[in-house]
């Protein structure tokens, strides 16, 4: 839908705000909030999707510069991809913590969250209000994101017969609005983060509308189901 965007800076920032949410920053602390452990549990798979297609996929659409081994290379040894492989090998042999490790990864998980948003609230104090430019693109992108990908998974989700806390959750995640990491990727590759921050900050205030939206479709369909 935006492979003829001819500034590239502005295509990848497109392509990769429509499709990721921010699931783990906005949509986990929402899933406990609204059912407890069990909501996390369900989140966290869909948190899993995320970080590995985010790592893989994601990170390729800012780095296209890049040959296909340097960036297969850069993808497999990046530490969060082998910290997800790390965490399902532990999580699936059952491999007990010690409590002092554990607590340790407990502190140092509470800190992402917040050092990632002081990261995107620097660049938003770098950038002029008056000087900011939009492209009508960015809508298409966040009505992608915040409304018409969120109705497409409830059919999906239906279909492949989920139902209760596990489609509930999965729904609020990918109703979630634009990754922050849009910003992050674009700093990193030396872009103009000015349409990641506009596309991260309009799309988090209308999902105040539409994650609401989203779940009361969600509600009307099994009603009349």
């Amino acid at each position: 839908m935006f492979s003829k965007v001819k500034d590239k800076n502005l295509q990848r920032t497109l392509k990769y705000g429509s499709v990721y949410p921010n699931s783990g920053f906005m949509g986990i602390p929402l899933a406990q909030a609204l059912f407890g452990s069990q909501g996390v549990f369900f989140s966290v798979i869909s948190v899993l999707a995320f970080n590995i297609f985010s790592w893989s996929h994601g990170v390729s659409l800012f780095n296209e510069q890049k040959g296909w081994k340097e960036l297969s290379r850069d993808i497999l040894m990046n530490p969060n991809i082998i910290a997800i492989l790390l965490g399902i090998f532990v999580f699936v042999f059952s491999i007990p913590i010690p409590n002092v490790v554990n607590q340790l990864l407990d502190y140092i998980a509470a800190m992402f969250a917040p050092l990632s948003m002081i990261i995107i609230g620097c660049s938003l104090a770098d950038i002029q209000l008056k000087a900011l430019s939009f492209n009508r693109l960015l809508i298409l992108a966040i009505l992608l994101k915040n409304f018409i990908y969120p109705i497409f998974s409830i059919f999906i989700l239906i279909a492949l017969g989920v139902t209760g806390t596990s489609l509930l959750t999965t729904v609020i995640l990918t109703s979630c609005p634009v990754a922050g990491l849009v910003v992050l990727f674009t700093l990193e590759s030396k872009g103009d983060a000015e349409p990641g921050i506009l596309l991260v900050s309009l799309s988090t205030i209308l999902s105040l509308i539409t994650i609401p939206f989203i779940i009361f479709f969600l509600n009307f369909l099994h009603l009349n189901a």
